[in-house]
């Protein structure tokens, strides 16, 4: 069982010594049970000696399942804290072709319905060791009463748990088809959010979209579980009146068969009957463990996946910091990808080009041209498929690739925000990002305390200021602006390209510019054109005096 295994590799230590105290709460517990028959049956035993081992046999259990509960609750809730800290950091580690690959749906339902699924089932898994316990110990005191109608129990007992597995192991599959279906669901999800605006400007397309997508999904994910459970349901029932088919045939089938003494007879029906509660509760139980094997298979599989593709070596922040550069190159690198609105693969390359410090470069060319793959290849995001990046001289590998990666600030189209400058360690953190803030004219929207903005809540163009604040603090040697301006207005254009990035510029710093503002080029040193993937030309501009003499 992948869930038992998951917890043994956890800590092997600590499983055994809480499935060791819960055997012995189990043996005391039946202990007690066998205490109360003999009580029960013989009524000559001293009532001191029976008051004693009732004592005694009390405050075993007591004991055992406290440190069984206690080892085993630790051991799981640290088991899945471990699970999301090592699946976060295995998706911080996996290649971004990869990630995009996987799509947001699959990571999000994996850290968060999978591992829900997971705990849930942890946390029952004490109460799953210590009922385990009593009916072993239970079955061995039923083998200590009569040997023969131990094994009549047991064969009864076999047959039952074989029956029942038929319709565990249906309703087991109908998970696993309900967790398949959650990633479609939580993919229409996430549409519905971000598409919000355009659905409720299109009532046609809102219409089509609630019943053509999101309703079937969710009707999938719902019929499938609800199957599932429904089977599991099934199979609880079937579980408990197996035991009252067995208490049954030991009340009236089992005297007109072999000869049995009164102490046996009330013995067995005695351990059966109390054997109902912890069979009924782990009957209960094995559906919710049952939900979290299905989701420990995603769970492995998704790290799997991530492992595998991880190829870059980890290496300490500390040592990633990168100072400067003379030289980078791109020499015959390529990459592809599939495209599934065009149904065909787009490659890129081969690509050769060098960037120096103080350069100011546009990357130009058409809607789909690879500009912004460009880009990721460059900085290191994506994995060259052939030819190499070499900095300084030097190759960049999966060994070096992280410190390289760290030669960049990058604001892309799709950028994300954090509401915290995380990672910026700068002196007088607040003061300098306040003096961005009125550099980019939000002094008035935006305040920065304790490294943390006091709003995100701001236009896109805005957002993308900030952004470029961002960049400005980590002070990175190349800079990289995906179509930066697209969403600024045209004062704030004039500010960007004739203020902000000679400014860069004259500090030494490397500036690539994805544009398409081509009114704007006059200022670059160099112009890239890309052309279905393929570098149409790469040459330098030439700057008339007045031009110069207006933006320096």
């Amino acid at each position: 069982m992948k869930l038992i295994s998951f917890l043994l590799r956890s800590s092997p230590v600590v499983v055994s010594v809480a499935v060791i105290a819960g055997l012995v709460a189990g043996i005391s517990n039946t202990g007690l049970l066998a205490l109360i028959n003999s009580t029960l049956s013989n009524a000559n035993t001293s009532t001191t000696t029976l008051v004693w081992w009732f004592t005694v046999l009390c405050f075993v259990m007591l004991v055992g399942r406290s440190v069984s509960s206690l080892l085993l609750a630790y051991l799981s809730r640290w088991a899945v804290f471990d699970l999301r800290v090592k699946i976060s950091r295995q998706i911080l580690n996996a290649p971004l072709r990869h990630l995009e690959e996987l799509g947001a749906p699959r990571l999000l339902a994996t850290l968060t319905d999978d591992v829900l699924s997971i705990s849930i089932a942890l946390s029952n898994i004490p109460l799953l060791c210590m009922h385990l316990a009593v009916i072993v110990t239970c079955l061995i005191y039923l083998a200590w009463l009569s040997w023969p109608v131990f094994f009549g129990v047991l064969s009864f007992m076999v047959v039952g748990i074989l029956s029942y597995q038929i319709p565990f192991a249906k309703g087991q599959r109908y998970l696993d088809l309900s967790r398949q279906t959650l990633d479609t669901l939580l993919k229409h999800i996430g549409s519905l959010t971000d598409g919000a605006k355009e659905l409720k400007l299109n009532q046609r397309r809102s219409e089509a979209f609630f019943s053509e997508s999101l309703v079937p999904a969710a009707s999938a994910q719902r019929r499938y579980g609800y199957i599932g459970d429904a089977t599991f349901a099934i199979a609880i029932s079937w579980g408990q009146a197996l035991v009252f088919i067995l208490v049954g045939a030991l009340i009236f089938l089992l005297p007109t068969l072999r000869n049995v003494d009164a102490q046996t007879a009330i013995g067995y029906t005695l351990v059966i009957l109390y054997m109902m509660m912890p069979l009924e509760t782990i009957m209960n139980i094995l559906p919710v463990v049952g939900r979290a094997n299905v989701a420990m298979k995603q769970v492995e599989e998704l790290g799997l996946s991530l492992k595998e593709k991880s190829l870059e070596a980890l290496i300490p922040a500390s040592t990633n910091q990168v100072n400067g550069y003379e030289n980078l190159e791109l020499m015959n690198v390529t990459h592809s990808y599939y495209r599934e609105d065009k149904e065909s693969h787009f490659q890129l390359g081969p690509i050769n080009l060098s960037f120096h410090p103080g350069e100011l470069v546009f990357l130009i060319g058409g809607n789909g041209s690879g500009k912004t793959t460009l880009a990721k290849l460059l900085t290191g995001l994506y994995n060259p498929e052939s030819g190499e990046i070499r900095l300084n001289g030097q190759t960049v590998t999966n060994e070096n690739r992280a410190g390289y990666r760290q030669l960049f600030s990058v604001v892309f189209t799709d950028f994300y925000l954090f509401e915290s400058l995380l990672g910026i360690e700068v002196k007088e953190l607040d003061t300098r990002s306040q003096e961005y803030l009125r550099h980019l004219h939000l002094e008035h929207k935006v305040k920065v305390k304790d490294g943390i903005f006091s709003t995100l809540n701001l236009s896109q163009g805005q957002r993308k200021r900030l952004a470029l604040l961002t960049a400005y603090l980590e002070d990175r040697p190349f800079y990289v602006f995906d179509e930066w301006a697209a969403d600024q207005d045209p004062l704030f254009k004039e500010i960007f390209y004739f203020q902000l990035l000679p400014e860069l510029k004259s500090r030494g710093k490397t500036i690539l510019v994805i544009s398409h503002d081509d009114r704007y080029y006059r200022i670059a040193d160099r112009l890239i054109k890309l052309d279905y993937g393929k570098v149409d030309y790469d040459k330098r501009v030439e700057h008339p005096s007045p031009i110069l003499a207006g933006i320096s």
